[in-house]
């Protein structure tokens, strides 16, 4: 039988990317845990067979719940992608961001200590748990530089104070614990399957709609766009040969303003719909900016392009192209996540 994996919030975005490009590879049984809040969309992951991939209904506050799943399905890793993401949510309401990213990757680290010290030292030695983060917990960025690893934190936003702490967590329970941790940074992620809060799908369906096209202040911020399936192939990478206590930026090398982006979608929408040049860029408002509104983000990923190999395959301009066309074509997901209808009943 295949190793397993403990995937955390593996119905998301980029986790539900990470479980279809691992049950395709077939090389692990996921065990996929999700506790389907409003982003997570059991539509955008292969069906849980109870063999190859395990989907398990739940929440990583509870330690009951995690501590039975290391024991029965033996995992030789974690990757612990479960959080709240979501900038203006944790602005209206910090304590779901706690809950979860703090409180949650803390359970999740001290049940994986547990499971850890009762290895094996064959087992103990291929153990990994990889904490997979933000590049917001750096901040805003001036003109010029990147984030890289040695960065100094400096979050401004309760989602990615969140996130730093949990971050802190991980790199604690390594050098208390010795706990074989690794981390991850990520740029912005964008592609298919993305709940459309986030700026790509909600500026898609604003402009299907013909809805105003709300744009944060004077639109110039800028942030580094990677596409979702080259992020799912560099935790891969990570995972399998990472180093223990090593951070890792992954970034798509892609640095575009946001009215940039909002503007390129624009046109692609008019563009697929046959419709005239220019009549989605019409619906633009520019509005208030949000709160501590970070300028700039862009990464440094030298170390993973040079340590393992990895490197992004998809250019910004055609991995838009195909992430429009994807939410154009696949009107039954859109349908759905906008009546509310792939809540399933979960609630």
């Amino acid at each position: 039988m295949a190793d397993s994996l403990l995937v955390t919030g593996g119905a998301g975005f980029i986790g539900g990317c990470f479980v279809r490009q691992q049950v395709a590879r077939a090389r692990y049984r996921i065990v996929n845990l999700d506790l389907l809040t409003y982003a997570g969309n059991l539509d955008s992951i292969p069906p849980s067979d109870g063999n190859q991939h395990i989907f398990v209904h739940g929440d990583i506050v509870d330690r009951e719940l995690v501590d039975r799943l290391l024991e029965k399905h033996r995992p030789v890793g974690i990757v612990h992608f479960a959080a709240e993401s979501h900038v203006d949510r944790s602005i209206e309401g910090p304590a779901p961001f706690v809950q979860t990213n703090v409180v949650g990757t803390w359970n999740l680290l001290d049940a994986a200590l547990v499971y850890y010290r009762g290895l094996n030292d064959a087992d103990r030695s291929r153990f990994r748990f990889l904490h997979v983060s933000t590049d917001e917990v750096y901040g805003s960025l001036g003109a010029t530089g990147k984030f890289s690893e040695t960065s100094p934190y400096a979050p401004n936003s309760p989602y990615s104070a969140s996130k730093a702490s949990s971050d802190m967590f991980v790199r604690a329970y390594r050098e208390t614990y010795g706990l074989p941790t690794i981390l991850t940074h990520c740029s912005n992620n964008y592609g298919p399957y993305q709940f459309p809060e986030k700026l790509i799908p909600r500026m898609v369906l604003c402009a299907i709609d013909r809805k105003p096209m709300p744009v944060y202040g004077d639109g110039q911020q800028i942030r580094d766009w990677l596409f979702v399936e080259d992020h799912g192939r560099a935790v891969a990478d990570v995972l399998e040969r990472g180093g223990i206590g090593q951070t890792y930026n992954i970034g798509g090398d892609s640095e575009r303003t946001n009215i940039h982006m909002v503007e390129s979608i624009c046109d692609l929408v008019d563009e697929f719909l046959g419709r005239e040049a220019g009549e989605s860029r019409s619906l633009i408002r520019f509005v208030e900016d949000r709160p501590g509104h970070d300028r700039r983000y862009a990464i440094d990923a030298s170390k993973i392009q040079r340590e393992l190999g990895w490197r992004p395959s998809a250019r910004l301009e055609a991995g838009l192209r195909d992430t429009v066309a994807w939410y154009l074509r696949e009107t039954s997901w859109l349908d759905r996540v906008r009546s509310g209808a792939y809540r399933r009943g979960v609630v």
